[in-house]
C-alpha cells in the first residue's frame, strides 16, 4: 500500500478566486495550477468584493484542498497570525499592488521566522520605485508579471529570489468564433447596429481606467466618422463608486445606446470571449496598469487592441517588431502617492491620439483587422502560454519551499534573537 503524500500548504491573500477582477481571475489560475500537481493544498483569504455571506466555503472539483475564507479587504494582522499558528503553512502568498501590503509587511518577521513569503508583484512604476525596496526585502520570493515589473525588482533588490511569470488566459476558452457563429453573434446582440465598426471596453469602471473620457473622446471620434458608423460597447458597473456615473456621462452628450451600449451583467468567461471575438477592436487607455488582463484576453480572440503604452500593456500590444492594434504613447505623466502610500507614476494619453487611433482601426478593412488580429492571436501563443504560466508557477513554488523550508525546515531567513537578561 502506497504511502499518502503529505501535501504542502499555502495560505493565499489576494482577490477572492472566483471574483471577475484580473487579481483574482489569475489567483485561480495559480492555485489551480499547483492543486492539479496533487501535492498542494489552500487556504485562501478572498477579498475585494462584495460577500454575500462570510462562511468559509469549498469548490466541489477540489473539495478539501481549497478552503475559500471571504474577508473584507485582505484581512488583518490579527487574522494572520491566527491561520500562521493554526494552520503551520509551508508558505503564504500575496498579490497586487504594493501598497495594499504595508500593514503585512510589518510583521514580517512574524511571519517569515516559520515560513518564506512570496509576493506576486502586479505593479510598480517609475521613477521611485526605490520607495518600495523596504517592502520587496520584506519578502523570500517575488514573481513578477511584466517585464516592466521584473526590470524594477531586479535594479531596487538584485538579492531577492524572483521568476517573471506573466499572465495567461486558457485558450480553450478564449478563441475566436467561427465567421458564420461570430456574424450570428452580432446580428443577434447588436441588431440594426451590427454593421457598424464596434470597439469593446472590458475594465472596472475607475477613475485610472479613464471610463469617463473614454465616452467622451468616442463622441468626439463618431462627430469625425459618423454616429451611424460606429458603437462603444462598455463591459462595466455604470455607478461604480470608484469611478463616475456612466450613464449620465451619455446623457450629458446626448447620445443613445445606439451609439453608446453598456453591458452590465456579468457573464461566464466563454460568453465573454465571444464578445471579445465579435468586435473589431478592443480598448484600454487606463494611466496605469499592471498588466491589462482584458487585452490579452481579447487577442486569444483574434480581435486587434488599442492600448496605452504603459505598464505590461505595451509588451501585448507589440512585440517589438510589429503592433497588433495601435500603441498610443503616453502624451504626460503625474506622480500620485503620499508619505505612508509609495509614489507610483500614471501615464496619460490625450484626447487626439485616442481618435487618431480609433480613426486607424476604423479605417481598416475587415480582412485587415482580422489579419491583425491574428498576428496578435499567434503574439499571446507564443509569449503568453497558459501551459507554460502553469508549468512556472509549479516550478516557483518548489523551488521556493525547498530552498526556505519552514517551520522545522525554515532556512534562508535569521528571525531576531531575544535578549536575555
Amino acid at each position: 500500500m502506497s504511502e499518502e503524500i503529505k501535501k504542502k500548504t499555502i495560505v493565499v491573500l489576494s482577490d477572492h478566486p472566483m471574483s471577475p477582477s484580473g487579481v483574482g481571475t489569475q489567483t485561480k489560475y495559480f492555485i489551480e495550477a499547483l492543486l492539479k500537481t496533487g501535492r498542494y493544498k489552500f487556504i485562501c483569504f478572498g477579498g475585494a468584493i462584495k460577500h454575500q455571506s462570510y462562511q468559509p466555503m469549498k469548490t466541489e472539483e477540489w473539495g478539501d484542498d481549497l478552503i475559500i475564507h471571504p474577508v473584507n479587504g485582505y484581512g488583518d494582522q490579527n487574522l494572520v497570525r491566527e491561520v500562521l499558528w493554526v494552520e503551520k503553512p509551508d508558505a503564504m502568498w500575496i498579490m497586487t499592488d504594493p501598497r495594499y501590503w504595508a500593514w503585512l509587511w510589518e510583521i514580517e518577521e512574524e511571519i517569515r521566522c516559520h515560513c518564506p513569503l512570496v509576493y506576486y508583484h502586479v505593479w510598480d512604476n517609475y521613477p521611485y520605485p526605490k520607495f518600495n525596496k523596504k517592502f520587496y526585502r520584506s519578502n523570500d520570493a517575488i514573481a513578477t508579471i511584466s517585464k516592466v515589473t521584473d526590470d524594477i525588482v531586479a535594479t531596487v533588490t538584485p538579492e531577492v529570489t524572483r521568476k517573471y511569470i506573466p499572465h495567461a488566459v486558457p485558450p480553450t476558452i478564449f478563441k475566436p468564433l467561427t465567421p458564420e457563429n461570430r456574424k450570428k453573434f452580432r446580428e443577434e446582440n447588436f441588431g440594426d447596429d451590427s454593421e457598424k465598426f464596434i470597439v469593446f471596453w472590458n475594465n472596472r469602471n475607475a477613475r485610472r481606467k479613464q471610463s469617463g473620457s473614454l465616452i467622451y473622446w468616442f463622441k468626439k471620434f463618431i462627430d469625425k466618422v459618423g454616429h451611424d458608423k460606429a458603437m462603444l460597447v462598455m463591459h462595466t458597473d455604470t455607478k461604480d463608486k470608484h469611478g463616475q456615473d456612466l450613464d449620465a456621462i451619455v446623457e450629458e452628450l446626448g447620445l443613445d445606446d445606439g451609439q453608446v451600449k453598456f453591458s452590465r451583467q456579468k457573464v461566464p468567461p466563454h460568453a465573454l470571449a465571444a464578445l471579445y471575438s465579435a468586435v473589431d477592436v478592443t480598448v484600454n487607455i487606463s494611466d496605469a496598469e499592471g498588466f491589462g488582463l482584458g487585452t490579452l484576453e481579447s487577442l486569444s480572440c483574434g480581435t486587434p487592441i488599442i492600448a496605452n503604452m504603459t505598464g505590461g500593456l505595451q509588451e501585448q500590444v507589440t512585440d517589438g517588431k510589429k503592433f497588433f492594434g495601435v500603441g498610443i504613447e503616453p502624451a504626460s505623466k503625474a506622480i500620485i502617492g503620499s508619505q505612508e502610500i509609495p509614489f507610483i507614476r500614471e501615464d496619460r494619453i490625450n484626447e487626439d491620439d485616442l481618435v487618431n487611433a480609433l480613426e486607424e482601426m476604423f479605417n481598416k478593412t475587415p480582412k485587415q483587422r482580422m489579419k491583425i488580429g491574428e498576428q496578435g492571436k499567434k503574439h499571446v501563443e507564443k509569449n503568453y502560454s497558459f501551459e507554460q504560466m502553469e508549468k512556472n508557477w509549479v516550478e516557483f513554488m518548489d523551488e521556493v519551499t525547498e530552498k526556505f523550508g519552514s517551520w522545522d525546515t525554515r532556512k534562508g531567513y535569521k528571525a531576531w534573537e531575544q535578549l536575555s537578561v
